[in-house]
């Protein structure tokens, strides 16, 4: 029987959690905070934003970015802070050390419950979207400061300057040195293996256990990252523990993958379809 994933908004005398992205902007839709705000919404929590780079792409790929000063980054995130409680934060692309310090001392005086990171490293089109120094202020700053990061395989072979896992028994290898980074949670995503299924491994100090889910063919995979790491924030923002928010945004995530071929955006890798429950 095919589990329901409970996608329905709350009763109106129920709290709507508040949850924050601090990612690049998307012109197509598909990732970055506009993939991010549509997940929040569809698994029923408020989402709000705080841009850290304009791009330039579409579902062929990515032509320029220009990131968002420092300053102005913290300008955004106080004046949120200030007036908005947030329960839960999801944090994409950062491409500097300054952007990394900037959100670590800010959500240090205003710390959310919750903290997930989405290490946004390289597009699905290949283009890599941060230089070394980018991806040491994320290894150093922003890994220790998170409760769940989500490394896709490429994305956890350059935090950790190692070769990319090519086997499950490559990935349980990783587990040590990924949880040694500082996160208390990791979500090693398996998409990359050439394997029948698409397996996850979901780490949790010294233990680890695996997700299993089916491999959808589809060329809709722009923004399948983002929107996963939203997920499992919005997840933990209405209640659910680490491994039910991340099976619970797992299996929305298939849906939306399976009910893509229903939008019609772009010529290349077009979105997954984040409403695929309501419309």
């Amino acid at each position: 029987m095919k589990q329901r994933i409970d996608t329905a908004p709350a009763s109106r005398e129920a709290t709507i959690a508040n949850v924050l992205t601090i990612a690049g902007s998307d012109p197509s839709g598909g990732a970055g905070i506009q993939a991010d705000l549509k997940t929040f919404s569809a698994l029923g929590t408020y989402g709000t934003s705080v841009i850290t780079a304009l791009t330039a792409q579409n579902t062929q790929g990515v032509k320029g970015v220009f990131p968002v000063p420092a300053d102005f980054i913290a300008i955004q995130l106080k004046t949120l802070l200030e007036d908005v409680p947030i329960t839960a934060v999801k944090i994409g692309m950062v491409a500097s050390r300054e952007v990394a310090e900037t959100i670590r001392d800010v959500l240090a005086k205003s710390p959310p419950r919750w903290i997930v990171l989405d290490p946004v490293m390289v597009a699905k089109s290949g283009d890599t979207l941060v230089d070394e120094k980018g991806i040491r202020a994320v290894r150093e700053i922003l890994v220790p400061l998170s409760d769940l990061i989500t490394p896709n395989l490429p994305e956890a072979s350059m935090l950790l300057d190692k070769p990319t896992p090519t086997s499950r028994r490559d990935m349980e290898a990783l587990s040590a040195d990924l949880t040694g980074l500082g996160a208390a949670n990791v979500l090693l995503k398996g998409g990359h293996l050439h394997d029948e299924g698409c397996p996850d491994l979901l780490i949790q100090e010294t233990s680890f256990r695996w997700l299993e889910g089916p491999r959808i063919e589809t060329r809709n995979l722009h923004g399948t990252g983002c929107s996963l790491s939203s997920a499992i924030a919005a997840c933990l923002a209405k209640g659910q523990d680490v491994p039910d928010a991340v099976e619970t945004a797992k299996q929305w995530l298939g849906e939306a993958l399976k009910a893509s071929h229903r939008l019609s955006v772009g010529s290349g890798q077009g979105p997954v379809h984040h409403f695929h429950a309501w419309w």
